[in-house]
């Protein structure tokens, strides 16, 4: 066997030989001359780290071990390693059945011309084994192979994406909760101070030095704040159940994580994140749509050798008896089965060549034709969409960074605004609304600097998102944990296949001389 694979390797393989499309890559990020922009590599297998906060560290170790469309994502992988498993066993004979028959025959005696036949009435058993042999003369067996291996690296390359994503989405969440948990923090204080103001007013107007509308404007004031509360207040537990759901938890399981109120994880200043052209290689999204392509590209070999003839071997061997009384063996028995004499047997070669089809074969090749193209188009506007998507997160980064130093001063200046309002107003100088006007801005001012602390912590996550970071963590670890795989070999029997060693290809495998059936 190994010699004959040794001299298929010399037959002709029909359809495109994949080659690897060029894609637009910048040479430089747009905001390269920002100091905060560092070109050094980063450190995007761990990412989160930055945030240097051990809540976020484990929530991300246990969605990354529990998460179920991350879990989906691995199961995807071992259904392509088993459909590389089918491509692989059509190299080899395609039919290898074994069979048997038993017959009892009984021939009608008013039938016409039956005075001759000597048995009315018999009996007849056989067994057989049937074997045929499509030779891949064209390389069409081999491409399926070619497509199966490329599928299988896109299988894993979207396990890869789904965890950026699952990563990005858990840290997010995670900002996000902390986030509303400071603005809840924050419209508590301003509610705590609008009281104090209201119990002012109330005294000035008890004692007859202020109107009615001085304490109906602190009033209003009050509880326009507190109004503020209660969509803050769903909005954090509806972001803590979108992470106990990241998680693979019931809404509500995340708390006891997550521990009381916290305030928003500082953030680094700068960020490194090396070259443009790292995102080719670091992107699994891009990886997917690549390698999407070249197993598109195989199939067109597959459909193209179909316009030529196809040659098989077959062969059938088997025993056959029977209890009639005239037999080339002078009578039978069906107990002479196994005799020498009962066996039977043919082989040889076959040839057959689909020529008139009118056109349906060169029909699916332009079909299959027309599908990579679209896939190298879609091949080009995925890492045009990566440079876009890393550009705008980088921007959105810096700019972040700014209007959160801006607003920093504004809540400097509302509270000075706070103070001397208070203070010209017990002097007379001022009528209540300067007050209310100032605990109003004070207010707002408060709660956007909050609001933009947490725009720079989502917004360095979206940068680390966009560079393809947080998915070399499975690097030597399972696609799916082993409880799963346990069910599935005890469900089916998945043999060598659920082996980490199966399901990850080596690039020797796309050209190998042999390939050894899974079985």
């Amino acid at each position: 066997m190994r010699s004959f694979f040794g001299s298929s390797r010399g037959c002709t393989t029909v359809g495109p030989d994949y080659i690897r499309p060029d894609a637009p890559s910048p040479k430089e990020w747009m905001e390269k001359d920002d100091p905060r922009i560092q070109s050094r590599p980063g450190d995007f297998v761990t990412w989160w780290k930055v945030f240097n906060d051990p809540i976020l560290d484990t929530l991300i170790e246990k969605a990354y071990q529990q998460n179920l469309n991350l879990r989906i994502a691995g199961i995807r992988v071992l259904e392509a390693r088993a459909i590389l498993g089918i491509a692989v066993g059509n190299l080899y004979p395609q039919t290898q059945t074994v069979g048997g028959t038993y017959a009892v025959t009984r021939v009608s005696k008013n039938a016409a011309n039956t005075t001759s036949i000597a048995d009315m009435h018999y009996s007849q058993l056989g067994v057989g084994f049937d074997a045929a042999w499509e030779i891949d003369l064209w390389g069409k067996f081999r491409r399926g192979i070619e497509s199966g291996i490329a599928n299988l690296e896109a299988s894993i390359a979207g396990y890869d994406d789904v965890l950026v994503s699952l990563t990005a989405e858990v840290a997010r969440t995670y900002i996000l909760i902390r986030t509303i948990e400071s603005r809840l923090d924050v419209a508590r204080e301003n509610v705590r101070i609008q009281e104090r103001t209201v119990q002012i007013a109330q005294a000035l107007f008890d004692g007859g030095d202020v109107t009615e509308l001085d304490v109906q404007q602190a009033r209003a004031l009050l509880n326009n704040t507190k109004a503020t509360l209660p969509p803050l207040e769903a909005s954090l537990r509806q972001a803590k159940n979108g992470l106990s759901i990241l998680l693979g938890f019931l809404p509500g399981a995340v708390d006891e994580i997550l521990g009381g109120p916290k305030s928003i994880p500082p953030v680094p200043p700068e960020v490194a994140v090396g070259i443009p052209a790292e995102l080719l290689r670091r992107r699994p999204d891009i990886r997917f749509a690549e390698r999407q392509l070249a197993a598109q590209s195989a199939l067109i070999g597959v459909a193209k050798a179909d316009l030529y003839p196809h040659f098989a071997l077959f062969g059938t061997i088997g025993v056959r008896a029977s209890d009639a009384a005239l037999t080339a063996a002078g009578g039978s028995k069906l107990s002479d089965l196994f005799q020498s004499k009962s066996v039977e047997g043919s082989a040889g070669p076959s040839l057959s060549w689909d020529i008139l089809n009118y056109g349906r074969i060169k029909n699916r090749v332009r079909t299959e034709d027309a599908r990579f193209q679209q896939l190298a188009v879609n091949y080009q506007n995925i890492v045009l969409r990566a440079a876009r998507e890393s550009e705008d997160a980088l921007v959105a980064f810096l700019r972040s960074q700014d209007e959160r130093a801006f607003l920093l001063e504004s809540v400097k200046a509302s509270k000075r605004s706070v103070d001397l309002s208070s203070l010209q107003y017990k002097e007379g100088l001022i009528d209540y609304q300067r007050v209310l006007d100032a605990q109003r801005a004070l207010a707002i001012a408060e709660d956007a600097f909050v609001n933009s602390t947490g725009s720079v912590a989502l917004n360095l996550i979206a940068t680390y998102k966009a560079l393809g970071g947080g998915w070399e963590i499975r690097e030597g670890k399972e696609f799916v944990p082993e409880e799963i795989k346990t069910e599935m070999r005890n469900r089916t029997g998945w043999g060598k296949l659920l082996s980490p060693e199966k399901l990850e290809p080596q690039p020797e495998e796309h050209r190998k001389l042999l390939y050894l059936p899974d079985w």
